[in-house]
């Protein structure tokens, strides 16, 4: 069986979340967070399971952000749905944006890495291959990877 505790929101986080709305100088009991602490889990539970017992009607075994949106409304929580869809669409979006990001700095990475290697590439043959005396190599602009030997 679990514990209780282990069930329930960290109480540091829930005394943080409710110091944020009040006044610094204001105290909260030890009292006041446990009570808030339960209320917080219970409600949590509350609507979870009510969005769990969605998913397992429609034979799926994640819950996701639409359905705990849709459990708050069944609920009769239409307040808070109407600010949960909203963020809801804005972490999306963000998450998107973040994504897309990665995509494109994972791009440019790759891009580097073989501008990287034919440059290495280049030295090498530069390198590997001895002029005659007195004669020296001229790399062409924009073309590295053939180098001339000037007129």
């Amino acid at each position: 069986m679990v514990d209780e505790h282990d069930r329930l929101l960290p109480i540091a986080n829930v005394g943080r979340i409710m110091k944020q709305i009040l006044p610094p100088t204001a105290k909260i009991s030890k009292e006041a967070k446990q009570t808030m602490q339960e209320c917080a889990t219970e409600f949590i539970s509350f609507v979870t399971g009510e969005a769990s017992d969605k998913c397992h009607k429609e034979n799926r075994k994640t819950v996701n952000g639409d359905d705990i949106c849709w459990s708050l409304s069944s609920l009769g929580f239409d307040n808070y749905t109407e600010a949960i869809v909203r963020y809801l669409h804005k972490y999306r979006e963000a998450e998107r944006e973040r994504a897309n990001h990665n995509k494109a700095t994972a791009t440019a990475t790759q891009d580097k890495d073989e501008d990287d290697s034919d440059y290495k590439s280049t030295q090498h043959k530069l390198q590997t291959e001895t002029p005659t005396p007195l004669e020296f190599m001229v790399l062409e602009k924009g073309n590295s990877s053939s180098p001339r030997k000037p007129s």
